[in-house]
């Protein structure tokens, strides 16, 4: 079984790490490769780094700062936004990043999933998903959180498995920023029919809330903003509980 992974997010806009509630009220989290430095040295096992207003600004994703973090830090990291073209992610990659996040630009061109999959190997392609729940059924949106697709989410997710998606960033924006818990429904879901590896995103409030991710669903990765940001919780302490609840992390 994979060992569980706990992985840090810092949405960027303007050149600084911020954190709001169901993508809104954005307030300013600190600089972050500073934030980064600070979470490898704390035990952190991978990153994810998203400009979340370059798909809705038509701007491309910071190359500088994909060289900056890979001569700062020594673990996985993902970039994301903007990505719209096979020569973006060979930037980016030859830039430093690990893996790269797509989300608006696959909606709107599946067959980008499998192009880059084809040229770069499937380990480094991560789609991240925006999903919420309308009526009773849980839809992706893209742009930021902004437009509603008519994709619903369990189809979607079918989909990225035969293109070649090689890891999944699942973010309920219902619990987004609410600190009440990941949406353990939803994500049960998700991970009863997804082969890849998939990682939760969106409440994650206190320690208990990622035993109860980890116990409950088969998601991979628990992922976590503002807590880490604003030093409610630590990563190692994170992982030292986890440990106690005979929970498998890195």
């Amino acid at each position: 079984m994979l060992k569980k992974r706990i992985i840090p997010c810092l949405d960027i806009k303007d050149g600084k790490t911020v954190k709001g509630v169901q993508f809104e009220d954005l307030r300013i989290a600190g600089d972050p490769v500073e934030l980064a430095k600070k979470y490898v040295k704390d035990g952190a096992d991978e990153l994810v780094f998203l400009d979340i207003t370059a798909t809705i600004e038509g701007r491309k994703t910071m190359i500088e700062l994909v060289e900056k973090l890979s001569l700062e830090i020594n673990i996985p990291f993902t970039i994301g936004g903007g990505i719209s073209s096979v020569q973006d992610v060979e930037a980016l990659l030859k830039a430093g990043a690990d893996k790269v996040s797509l989300n608006s630009a696959a909606v709107r061109r599946p067959e980008l999933i499998r192009e880059i999959a084809q040229q770069f190997g499937n380990q480094c392609v991560v789609v991240a998903i925006d999903t919420k729940n309308i009526a009773g059924e849980d839809y992706v949106f893209i742009s930021g959180g902004k437009i509603k697709t008519g994709w619903k989410t369990l189809d979607w997710v079918k989909t990225l498995t035969e293109l070649g998606a090689g890891e999944i960033l699942l973010t309920s924006m219902d619990f987004d920023g609410t600190k009440n818990g990941f949406d353990i429904r939803m994500l049960q879901n998700v991970s009863e029919i997804c082969p890849l590896p998939i990682i939760a995103s969106g409440g994650a409030g206190n320690m208990a809330h990622f035993t109860e991710l980890f116990t409950q669903t088969n998601v991979t990765g628990g992922l976590a903003a503002s807590i880490f940001h604003f030093n409610e919780i630590t990563i190692s302490d994170l992982k030292s509980n986890l440990k106690m609840n005979k929970i498998n992390v890195r």
